[in-house]
């Protein structure tokens, strides 16, 4: 069995960009249920027309702000909850949004939360293919935003993988629109080369927001 790292603030205080390709995987536990990361965006706040916190702390983003190794989880579309772990330097919002992963031990736990109310069950590799389906998986929601996940009673725990995953590419954000969906700019989504579980990749659309705390069209 692989001895994954119990990691310390300091290895997501770092550069969005340079921590979002280090979570990948990395070992997601909550509620009985553990899900290996295989895709996440990296978004920069003030620097980034594609996050909730480009304008600035808002009651809703200032975790956000830091410190890192918190989970930021929102309400996306009315429909879903979306999470993401917090990373850079105090005080510069930057977060990490885990997009997709494989559900590695706890599988009937997450069978029963996705396949609920369906006449025919997921197939496997899209129980957490897609950051709705990840969180829902994992039990996630409105609860589990602000938790540090450094604190040892945390019922999320998150865990590095020893050595880097491979190989890993890199390139636009899906379903980002205006600015922050620009691919030149924004090439800001990493994913493991080849593995089944990654999402399809779909530019971004301008969608009327249904709740006003929803995300609207951005991520995090």
């Amino acid at each position: 069995m692989t001895t994954m790292i119990v990691p310390d603030r300091a290895d997501l205080a770092g550069p969005v960009l340079e921590v979002a390709p280090t979570l990948l995987g990395a070992r997601v536990s909550a509620h009985g249920v553990t899900v290996r990361l295989t895709e996440v965006e990296a978004y920069a706040g003030t620097r980034d027309p594609g996050s909730h916190a480009f304008r600035g702390p808002t009651p809703r983003t200032q975790v956000m702000f830091g410190p890192a190794a918190h989970l930021y989880v929102y309400f996306s579309y009315g429909m879903h909850w979306c999470c993401n772990v917090v990373c850079g330097p105090d005080g510069e919002a930057s977060a990490v949004l885990l997009r997709a992963g494989e559900v590695v031990d706890g599988m009937e736990l997450a069978r029963e939360r996705r396949d609920a109310g369906r006449a025919r069950p997921h197939p496997e590799r899209d129980l957490a293919r897609g950051p709705a389906r990840l969180a829902s998986a994992l039990g996630l929601g409105r609860e589990h935003d602000g938790l540090d996940l450094l604190d040892p009673a945390s019922p999320v725990v998150l865990r590095l993988a020893p050595a880097p995953v491979g190989p890993v590419r890199q390139g636009p954000r899906v379903g980002v629109s205006g600015a922050g969906g620009d691919p030149e700019r924004y090439p800001w989504r990493f994913w493991v080369d080849g593995d089944p579980t990654v999402s399809v990749y779909r530019p971004g659309t301008t969608r009327r927001r249904t709740r006003p705390d929803d995300g609207g069209s951005v991520r995090t």
